[in-house]
């Protein structure tokens, strides 16, 4: 029996590649080459699935032109923002997502960036790292610290529930907007807030934990951020098009935000430049899920997803068209 026909549009980690080598033929390109629109509706010609990721963007007019073989979309990603659902669905494409997989690993660098952000740490290595570092004055690089602090969580998801766990070890209060309350038993000591703007007004920290939806999309705006207390600090591991850039760069050069850390961008692997230009910024390269054994656990729940579906069983995380709509668990 032949194998499926796989189209691939980037290149993983050694155990999901031999698993794509062993169950799937794959039409992929050449490592760091990636396809244009044309190439990839060219390559899906005649396959019965692809794995793509945040980069390739699937919309409506994608939808319209593509292969009628293809039966499976698997994203490397939870996030979903770059394919469009309710064009897939009537093209009666599956899409999956892997949701939960990498929930400990974003946590995690919402706390880095945290930290970074708050005790100035790119400053700190520049300092170092420029050979200027001379002066033993107490009062360089003075930072702010977490303990006692009201970190505020806009989603509380699996994800803003984990940075809201390792936010307590460092003695932080918890308050939390989400379009429900959680069950009391899963939100503890965390203070809901029904209205978002009454959580930014009293976020000294602001997590961003959302995916991008109709809803949360430009949500962190000059109006939005007038709201947060005079020296906030602003983390985003969620998604770019949350943020409101020029609003936000202007905000870090007035003090209104004292610092941010951000992971995603808005039109990425491009950024605002404004970002670049401030040393009030601690800034990483979307690398919320990089670890070994999140990015393994990433692929191989992808093609599960696609065997799944290929095979008609059950799969373990395929998204349909409401899920487009309003929604903040993520």
């Amino acid at each position: 029996m032949s194998k499926p026909v796989l189209v691939v549009t980037a290149h993983f980690v050694d155990e999901v590649e031999a698993r794509i080598d062993r169950d799937f033929h794959a039409r992929r390109k050449p490592k760091g080459t990636p396809f244009t629109q044309e190439e990839l509706l060219s390559a899906a010609e005649g396959a019965d699935a692809m794995f793509v990721t945040p980069v390739d963007r699937l919309d409506a007019a994608f939808f319209e032109r593509l292969s009628s073989s293809v039966k499976v979309i698997a994203t490397y990603s939870v996030g979903y923002d770059h394919i469009d659902l309710t064009a897939a669905a009537e093209r009666k494409i599956a899409i999956a997502h892997t949701p939960g997989v990498l929930t400990d690993a974003t946590a995690d660098i919402a706390l880095l960036l945290m930290l970074g952000a708050s005790r100035r740490a790119y400053e700190a290595q520049e300092l170092v790292r420029s050979g200027n570092w001379k002066s033993s004055a107490v009062t360089v690089l003075l930072g702010w610290q977490l303990t006692g602090k009201i970190l505020g969580i806009y989603g509380m998801g699996r994800i803003g529930q984990a940075v809201a766990r390792r936010a307590r070890g460092f003695g932080m209060n918890i308050h939390y907007y989400n379009p429900g309350r959680l069950p009391r038993e899963v939100e503890g000591d965390a203070i809901f807030h029904d209205d978002p703007y009454d959580l930014l007004r009293v976020s000294a920290f602001l997590s961003l934990n959302a995916p991008e939806t109709i809803e949360t999309r430009r949500f962190l705006d000059a109006k939005a951020i007038a709201c947060l207390p005079h020296g906030a600090i602003v983390v985003n591991t969620a998604r770019g098009g949350i943020v409101v850039d020029e609003d936000l760069i202007a905000a870090l050069k007035s003090g209104q935000v004292a610092a941010a850390g951000l992971d995603t961008y808005q039109g990425e692997p491009q950024l605002h430049p404004g970002y670049l230009a401030l040393k009030n910024t601690f800034l990483l390269p979307h690398m919320g899920s990089a670890t070994i054994e999140t990015r393994t656990a990433m692929g191989m729940l992808a093609l599960d997803n696609v065997n799944a579906v290929l095979s008609g069983t059950p799969a373990p995380s395929l998204l349909t068209p409401d899920r487009q709509q309003t929604r903040l668990q993520h």
